[in-house]
């Protein structure tokens, strides 16, 4: 055989998108891949054989996506995070590249329905809120505007946890989305790197007498690569998606087999494999901790010798690594990716640290997506020497050298030196991850205007003052493909036969709508399209939870992470209030208040809120005076897909975090994008939602930033509302009684202390008199259909600015300098 062989030449099948060439796709897929015939087939094999189709026509795109970017030595963005909250794969592909109809039309055709099949399709479990959420939607504009985009992350085999509600509380069971395969991913096992952990670090001198350092006895696991196929809308560019499964080192130690220890055999495999099993381990427990650190280092490590695998292809040095490499940090999750790359240029590539610095440096890119210090990741000293020893090593040359940087602009201000340190000293030593990513990165990112603002004001005020062009704004987005096009297909319709079909890669095209608003036939389809939506909601939630709702009702939905910045008990508050008005022969606007998602699991007040928020719905649902004129429903295991059912349902939207704690959100941009009005704080993009739609369009209430600082300052008293409010005080003595909890009157009693004896730290009860006004002003207005239905549609409107295909130009433009490339690959559509 010849050194370099000449590659094969291949003769394909070109995949056609037209409804005959797809039905005999289907066939030929369900009986020679998946072995069955129609009268045997399942929905699931059907799932599987048009999953497979799909693909085919993904992967000549996908391959010729991947040999333009070579072919045009273009520089690369790797997007490194620890969720990608992908959603199902077969509409959104089906869409993008613009088969959707052709599938329909031959499923039909073979007396099958799409909308079946498509539900056998699990939601990928690689993530857990808006994080992952926002990530995905990168990866989808990155390739619809032809950007060189790679995501990296981790294969979870069981992702966070599938959600029941068992009497009224949230219960964790493994979420087993692998259980029947994934059709979408392409095993890699060529792709194959090794990550140590523990061990010790050598020191030894060089021939040139320079110190250097050898990891040495550590324990290793190996990451294997999976590819997941990411198409654009309407383009031939498929990037590429990369997750990492561990696999061990040694699968079977059959000597321990033989002596009859058949646990002890496998014991090495189990455990190294345990790093991709679950997302987020709980990190109550000291192994939680290290399993949590061993994830996000194995899944960097696996990643840049990856990348630099592929920049090593075609060069000698790495002093263009900067010029062909943009490595964006999503989070301070990845943020181990600084010291590791240090390690690389260092250690194994025998560069000096001051260039090797410079290179890291400029590769480097970090978003914070939280304003809250308590929320910034840290790692016990300890822990981490213990974990990656060579790492921490890195860490503290990096932070002695940073420093020296301080004390020479900042002589004498000692109080300084200890804030900016990357290490905490002030009780037991801990490595702060934000201030590493801010230190090795040439620039660091907000997530909408007021959260950049504030971090330079306070969080990162600091490093602002230090390096003042360093921190810039890039205001989140969500892609129009999945959160319209996909999500609402009836308003999706409705806008394309009035302003053309062109508005879902240039959502600014919204605004084509804006006179529409005062067109009573075009505001008419509108609120019908709404209406569909809300029986189809009505239905979901009677087959799930046999609670009966009127789609004439006012739809109030929050859908989000439980945490307590959220203020999901300041609605249920609400809630309270106008089941005590109700009942007392107040005539109210009919409404159902629609909840939805996670608590993680070690996170007690949250899940006392979800115990809350279901024991208030079976008092209030099944309380005769109440007459169905309100209702409350909690849809259990919030995920991706169920986003999809509840926001094109929505009328009323709550984003009602307190003023300074939201970085962003994007789940007001949804479901404004979909129609609903918004009831908010000035916080997070809320802001930016009140700037663009108009202040007249959106319900805003409660302090702002400002005025929440003030407070804090003058000594905020949680028990002055409590006594001045009778309504509110109503409401929280209920909680405190146990009047929603007869069986036991005390369940409530930790939420009604921690709103009173505990100072309240989210200030519900400053914000509450202002939010029940504020809900009576959606209640006056929501009673003029007319009126609702016209500042819907300018929502709708004025949402072109929150399309992420805006937010990853700017990306492009001022962090990563990344251009578009065109794949070649002639049209087929």
């Amino acid at each position: 055989m010849s050194k370099n062989p000449k590659p094969a030449q291949l003769e394909l099948d070109k995949p056609s998108l037209d409804a005959p060439s797809i039905k005999r796709s289907i066939s030929n897929r369900l009986v020679y891949s998946i072995g069955k015939d129609p009268m045997t087939a399942t929905d699931r094999d059907w799932f599987y054989s048009a999953a497979a189709v799909v693909r085919e026509r993904l992967i000549e795109r996908w391959m010729e996506t991947m040999r333009s970017y070579y072919r045009e030595d273009t520089k690369r963005v790797y997007y490194l995070s620890m969720e990608f909250l992908m959603g199902r794969t077969l509409m959104n592909s089906m869409l993008n590249i613009g088969c959707d109809e052709g599938f329909r039309k031959a499923m039909n055709d073979m007396g099958l329905e799409l909308e079946n099949i498509r539900d056998m399709e699990n939601d990928a479990a690689l993530g857990n809120g808006g994080l992952g959420r926002l990530a995905a939607c990168f990866l989808d504009s990155m390739a619809t505007l032809g950007i060189p985009g790679y995501g990296y992350g981790i294969r979870y085999e069981y992702g966070m946890f599938n959600q029941r509600i068992e009497n009224g509380q949230q219960v964790e069971h493994p979420d087993n989305w692998l259980r029947y395969g994934n059709p979408w991913e392409f095993p890699r096992p060529e792709v194959l790197y090794q990550v140590k952990f523990h061990g010790r670090v050598v020191n030894y001198a060089d021939e040139k007498g320079q110190a250097r350092f050898h990891w040495v006895d550590s324990d290793d696991v190996m990451a294997m690569a999976h590819d997941y196929p990411i198409p654009g809308y309407d383009t031939d560019t498929v990037n590429n998606m990369r997750l990492w499964a561990a696999k061990s080192t040694r699968d079977f130690d059959l000597g321990y087999f033989n002596e009859g220890n058949y646990i002890r055999a496998v014991e090495d495999k189990n455990e190294s494999e345990n790093l991709s099993k679950v997302l987020y381990p709980d990190d109550t427990t000291e192994m939680g901790r290290e399993l949590r650190l061993k994830q996000q280092y194995f899944f960097v490590c696996a990643s840049l010798q990856d990348i630099l695998y592929r920049y090593d292809k075609y060069r000698g040095n790495y002093d263009e690594l900067p010029d062909k490499v943009a490595i964006q940090l999503n989070d301070t999750h990845p943020s181990i990716a600084i010291p590791e790359l240090m390690r690389i240029l260092v250690d194994l590539r025998g560069m000096e640290w001051e260039h090797a610095w410079e290179i890291t440096k400029h590769t480097f890119a970090y978003t914070n997506h939280t304003l809250m210090p308590e929320a910034l990741e840290t790692w016990p000293v300890p822990l981490f020497e213990r974990v990656l020893p060579r790492h921490l090593q890195i860490i503290y040359e990096i932070n002695h050298r940073f420093l020296k940087e301080v004390m020479h602009r900042y002589p004498g201000d000692q109080e300084l030196w200890r804030r900016m340190s990357i290490i905490d000293d002030t009780g037991a030593k801990r490595v702060r991850m934000a201030h590493l990513a801010i230190v090795g990165s040439h620039k660091v990112n907000g997530v909408a205007a007021i959260h950049t603002q504030l971090m330079k004001e306070t969080i990162f005020a600091d490093f602002h003052r230090l390096w003042p062009d360093q921190i810039v704004n890039m205001t989140n987005g969500i892609t129009p493909r999945r959160w319209l096009n996909q999500a609402n297909p009836g308003l999706s319709k409705l806008i394309t036969s009035r302003i053309g079909k062109s508005w879902p890669k240039d959502l600014d095209q919204l605004k084509g709508l804006t006179g529409l608003a005062d067109d009573p036939d075009f505001r008419a389809e509108f609120a019908q399209v709404k209406r569909e939506n809300k029986v189809r909601l009505a239905k979901m939630i009677k087959e799930r939870l046999k609670i009966e709702v009127n789609p004439d009702s006012l739809f109030d939905v929050q859908i989000k992470r439980i945490h307590e910045y959220k203020r999901q008990l300041l609605n249920v508050l609400h809630v309270i209030t106008l089941y005590n008005r109700i009942r007392n022969g107040a005539d109210s606007v009919p409404r159902v208040v629609i909840f939805a998602g996670k608590s993680a699991p070690g996170y007690q007040m949250a899940k006392r809120v979800i115990r809350l928020i279901n024991d208030v719905a079976d008092i209030v649902n099944n309380d005769p005076l109440v007459g169905g004129r309100l209702k409350v429903v909690f849809i259990p295991n919030y995920d991706v897909s169920t986003a999809e059912d509840i926001v094109p349902a929505a009328d009323l939207s709550e984003q009602i975090s307190t003023a300074g704690t939201e970085a962003s959100g994007t789940g007001n941009m949804k479901m404004s994008l979909n129609g609903a009005l918004t009831i908010g704080t000035m916080d997070g993009a809320n802001v930016e939602i009140h700037d663009e739609v108009g202040a007249e369009n959106i319900f805003i209430f409660g302090m702002n930033t400002d005025e929440v600082a003030q407070l804090n300052a003058s000594g905020y008293n949680p028990w002055t509302y409590y006594d001045s409010n009778p309504e509110l005080k109503q409401a929280l003595d209920m909680l405190n009684s146990g009047y929603f909890s007869p069986e036991d009157h005390d369940r409530f009693k930790p939420i009604f202390n921690a709103l009173t004896y505990h100072g309240d730290h989210y200030m519900l009860l400053a914000d509450y008199a202002s939010y029940i006004d504020c809900q009576q002003q959606v209640e006056n207005l929501y009673r003029d259909k007319d009126a609702w239905m016209r500042k819907a549609i300018l929502n709708v409107a004025n949402m072109g600015k929150f399309s992420s295909d805006r937010t990853i130009r700017e990306y492009s433009e001022h962090i990563w300098n990344a251009k578009t490339v065109v794949s070649k690959r002639g049209k087929d559509r």
